[in-house]
């Protein structure tokens, strides 16, 4: 009788039946998948088997909602670098210096940056310096390849959206430019410094120590008209348009009696609702990141970051983290998932938060031993800058 045939492999089966199959594995277990053959080891790095593990970690590059924001870098390398986020593992660099202004006797100067995937854009003083990144995520250059001016005074802010730059500043003026080619818009815009602006849907929203916030119109003919005036009665030091532009958000200095967290109408410039009860006062806001249409982050000088939810309650944030080190918090953002990252008033504190935890996840001192706040982070999936008062520190994940 002829003998029976020898059972076939497992990783014979077709590839669809694999893939069901190494679906319920887990990290480790896929690594080591991949150690058997060269099949498996080339089925074990699909994107398809990683992305449900990378939804869970931290800064992997998908949203809550299942959007992939860094598509193009393979699931399983972010995965990876992920770990080492969780665990502050990285280098750090510093890549650029610059003077401070001297008023009086203290040193001034407060930077804001950007990053658009290739280049970091950067206020210093009164212009904005565009750096490019070097490829593979291996620093930055350190001579920018495009200047952007027309203040004459200090940029506050700026926001980059679809190819367009957005500043406010010192001297009360709103500046335009378009990133590439020689287009650029200024026009007069508050009585003060503008301190915040936001750009979104052909609308400028923008918020002022005069005490008022502002909407602009972007519209052919119309560029530079001020739509409506809001009397917000506070200083505003933070501004954010709705993903739905249908509202914008502004943070106030919290000298009176009111919430310093408010959303406006964005057509008519009327007042929606106020966020929070029980705001102490000089509690003011001095950054704010919308998630998603009803998710909102907030932090400022009372040493916490909110995390409020539109749609359940406009009276309570759903959770509240607090600085360790009681110090206010100049800046935050999200990877509009598990991570936040904030940059606090001393010592060039950054701190990494997990959302599914109550205490700080990882804080790594990037001013010492003289003490200068956070102005400003951004962060990609490999690394994150911070821009203290007169230094850019940069924050390598990739390192082991």
């Amino acid at each position: 009788s002829r003998a029976a045939s020898p059972p076939s492999p497992l990783w014979a089966l077709p590839e669809e039946l694999l893939l069901l199959i190494c679906s319920y594995l887990d990290a480790q277990a896929l690594g080591r998948l991949a150690q058997v053959c060269r099949r498996l080891r080339f089925l074990s790095g699909r994107d398809l088997l990683w992305r449900r593990i990378a939804r869970g970690c931290l800064n992997s590059g998908f949203t809550q909602l299942g959007a992939d924001l860094a598509a193009g870098i393979p699931v399983k390398e972010r995965v990876k670098v992920s770990q080492n986020w969780r665990h502050g593992r990285c280098r750090r660099e510093t890549v650029l210096k610059w003077k401070c202004k001297q008023v009086a006797s203290f040193s001034f100067l407060m930077p804001w940056m950007e990053l658009d995937g290739e280049y970091l854009y950067l206020s210093q003083a009164e212009n904005i310096q565009a750096y490019p990144l070097c490829p593979e995520g291996t620093g930055l250059q350190r001579h920018p390849q495009a200047i952007f001016s027309g203040h004459q005074e200090d940029v506050c802010r700026f926001v980059l959206v679809n190819s367009h730059i957005v500043s406010g500043g010192g001297d009360g003026s709103i500046v335009l430019h378009k990133i590439h080619g020689s287009y650029s818009v200024k026009f007069s815009a508050h009585e003060q410094e503008v301190n915040c602006v936001d750009f979104q849907g052909g609308l400028i929203v923008s918020g002022s120590r005069d005490r008022t916030a502002k909407v602009w119109s972007l519209a052919t003919g119309r560029v530079g008209q001020c739509l409506h005036t809001v009397q917000t009665e506070d200083r505003v030091w933070s501004i954010a348009i709705s993903p739905l532009l249908s509202s914008f958000v502004t943070g106030t200095a919290c000298c009176g009696h009111t919430s310093p967290l408010r959303i406006w109408d964005l057509e008519s410039g009327q007042l929606l609702t106020c966020l929070g009860t029980d705001f102490h006062r000089g509690a003011g806001v001095l950054d704010v990141f919308y998630e998603t249409p009803s998710l909102l982050l907030s932090c400022g000088y009372d040493t916490y970051i909110r995390y409020w939810d539109i749609r359940t309650s406009t009276r309570k944030c759903i959770q509240e983290w607090e600085e360790p080190h009681d110090s206010a918090l100049y800046c935050i953002r999200s990877d509009k998932n598990h991570m936040i990252a904030s940059g606090s008033s001393y010592y060039g504190v950054v701190r990494l938060w997990d959302k599914r935890q109550t205490q700080c996840l990882q804080s790594f001192h990037l001013s010492s031993p003289t003490s200068s706040p956070v102005y400003c982070l951004r962060f990609s999936t490999t690394h994150l800058y911070a821009a203290l008062a007169s230094a850019l520190h940069v924050l390598d994940f990739t390192a082991p």
